[in-house]
């Protein structure tokens, strides 16, 4: 099968679409006829060498995909039979023609999502899920990277939760995305203090949740529009690891907590718990347009396998708003 290999960590010119083995599917696992995948920040880490598969999964970037069930190995149970539409979360192996992925962390597409649509909701949408487990209805939720990804999941499912989203983004036009997708309020980070905002937004009070994929940059400002008793949670550092200052004093001032979540470390019986609770709590919104609100993953571009460098360069430059998604079967060829 083709997939795509990474030479040496590095670029995107490192990455090359090469003829590999494929698949087969072991014990309780269902293989995979890929039709599309989707980006996450992760897979730049992966291929600049910074942040390797967990141990057993598979070297091949991509953790998501959405395609059609090709085989089921032995001990895999109903109801997931040869030509169903689905969608899975990996730990690894998407940005492949075929992937092997356990039966647990399989999904149904709704029907009336394509297959490029779907590839756009296992990771982000389940990461989104996992980060919202701690939030109140009523509750004020600062979502940094409001455009992203993640940050678009988690302005609707905070929303279904009766929470209330305010965002940061990097410019103008994502944080008017952000606030149509149902964010209350959005910020501008490059020309806004959004601290300064958010405590004007909320009378003085402060977030109650701070779900942030930034880190090290933000942390002062972070602590300071945090509610005394807040939550912050950290699962990403794209603004750096260090932090310089006095964080424990003034964390400790606002009796607040500081959790950290990832999501592709997790244990198997983890991320199957949360893909049932997903199926049962989020997935109906993408069904029907009569479920209010109605969930969709919004994409920002769609590329196709063999222009998967473009695609990450687009990633990287933060031209984003939304999903980045990879179709490895081209439209010409009968790709959703």
């Amino acid at each position: 099968m083709l997939a795509v290999c990474v030479d040496a960590p590095g670029a995107p010119e490192n990455l090359r679409v090469a003829s590999v083995p494929k698949p087969q599917p072991k014990d309780g696992q269902v293989l995979i006829k890929v039709h599309s995948t989707a980006l996450n920040r992760a897979d730049i880490l992966q291929r600049r060498g910074l942040y390797g598969p967990p141990p057993g999964e598979s070297d091949i970037l991509g953790l998501e995909v959405a395609g059609t069930v090709a085989a089921v190995g032995p001990g895999v149970r109903a109801p997931w039979r040869v030509g169903d539409r689905v969608m899975a979360l990996l730990g690894g192996g998407g940005y492949a023609q075929y992937a092997a992925v356990p039966q647990e962390l399989l999904l149904p597409v709704p029907p009336a999502l394509t297959l490029s649509q779907a590839a756009a909701i296992p990771e982000a949408w389940l990461t989104a899920f996992q980060l919202l487990h701690l939030v109140r209805e009523g509750e004020v939720v600062l979502v940094h990277a409001g455009a992203s990804g993640v940050g678009t999941a988690v302005v609707q499912l905070a929303r279904l939760a009766g929470a209330v989203p305010v965002v940061t983004a990097g410019s103008t036009e994502k944080v008017q995305m952000a606030v149509e997708l149902g964010a209350a309020a959005g910020f501008d980070y490059n020309q806004q203090d959004f601290a300064d905002e958010v405590l004007g937004f909320t009378g003085g009070r402060g977030a109650d949740v701070i779900l942030d994929c930034v880190g090290g940059t933000m942390w002062e400002r972070n602590v300071r529009c945090l509610a005394v008793d807040g939550r912050w949670v950290l699962y990403g550092t794209l603004g750096g690891k260090t932090v310089h200052g006095d964080l424990l004093g003034h964390l400790l001032m606002k009796r607040g907590q500081l959790l950290t979540s990832l999501l592709r470390s997790r244990s198997l019986q983890y991320k199957a718990d949360l893909v049932k609770a997903f199926c049962q709590r989020a997935l109906p919104f993408f069904t029907e347009p009569s479920h209010q609100p109605a969930l969709k993953p919004v994409i920002d571009s769609t590329f196709d396998l063999q222009d998967i460098a473009e695609a990450h360069r687009h990633m990287e430059a933060n031209r984003n708003k939304g999903k980045v998604v990879v179709r490895v079967i081209p439209q010409s060829q009968g790709g959703e």
